[in-house]
């Protein structure tokens, strides 16, 4: 699904929504079980992103065996690994350039698509599985120097509590920091059935035996000792500036504001590249 129902801001009144909201109470009243199957489609099916940017021809691509399939891997340079993740509907591609960049100054660029994202397996999304997905690319990493995130991939990266993070430093793109109230306000705002949504994050949750409802990427952020930066677009219509802002009240978090570039091109932007050599440097 695209990220509009995740992040949108749209909360004005149209037949629309309203006809949508009466369509999903009533699908579930009277077909519960074929209802919820298709709220799942809806909620935990990413959109395919367009991939625009060619693999460099040094890159090295393959599969990595996790518990939610075989995830696609891509990397790039030598020496100490700084590993990419990205968000919800985008995919390693998005990453290319600043792969490119951060293999110039030394490193190894490690990213990889999330589970229904890309090239990797699986039909469905959620932070559970991004959670496994993630744990899962870990595991076959001695050590990493530092990791950039994108979107829902930081949310998904401030929770996680795999050793090969402890102590390293983040840099998060267009952060979804509120996740929850960003979410759940925007799906009501959609018109669909509230009820029916609930019962997909508790089948989801089921099946992961968590508690959708407990992940706080703004709690976690908090809590993180490592150094974090927040490299984030004044105009981002996705993921709130402002919840950015907020956050640098925590010593340990800096904040790098751009202009103009919305939720995706910050990710090739410059701002971005001089903020990983500076932490580079510092690492």
């Amino acid at each position: 699904m695209s990220s509009k129902i995740y992040f949108g801001k749209n909360k004005r009144f149209s037949f629309r929504r309203s006809a949508l909201s009466i369509a999903s109470r009533l699908h579930h009243r009277i077909a519960p079980k074929h209802a919820l199957k298709t709220a799942r489609r809806i909620f935990l099916t990413p959109a395919k992103g367009k991939e625009n940017n060619a693999a460099p021809t040094s890159m090295v691509i393959k599969a990595v065996d996790t518990s939610e399939g075989k995830m696609m891997t891509y990397q790039l340079g030598s020496g100490p690994v700084w590993l990419l993740t990205h968000g919800w509907s985008g995919s390693a591609n998005q990453f290319f350039p600043l792969m490119e960049h951060i293999a110039q100054a030394g490193y190894t660029a490690l990213a990889y698509d999330h589970p229904g994202h890309g090239k990797s397996e699986g039909k469905e999304g959620s932070i559970p599985a991004f959670l496994n997905a993630l744990d899962g690319i870990l595991i076959h990493q001695d050590e990493i120097e530092g990791v950039i995130a994108h979107s829902m991939g930081g949310a998904t990266l401030l929770e996680s509590d795999h050793v090969c993070l402890h102590g390293k430093p983040i840099i998060l793109v267009a952060p979804v920091l509120k996740y929850w109230e960003n979410l759940f306000g925007t799906v009501e705002a959609s018109g669909y059935s509230m009820k029916l949504f609930h019962a997909v994050v508790e089948d989801v949750g089921k099946r992961y035996n968590t508690t959708i409802e407990s992940i706080d990427p703004f709690e976690k952020l908090a809590q993180r000792q490592s150094p974090i930066t927040i490299v984030h677009d004044r105009g981002d219509k996705f993921a709130p500036f402002s919840v950015s802002e907020l956050a640098t009240e925590f010593s340990h978090v800096s904040l790098v504001a751009t202009e103009g570039l919305g939720h995706g091109r910050v990710l090739k932007s410059d701002p971005l590249k001089e903020a990983f050599l500076r932490i580079a440097d510092k690492a």
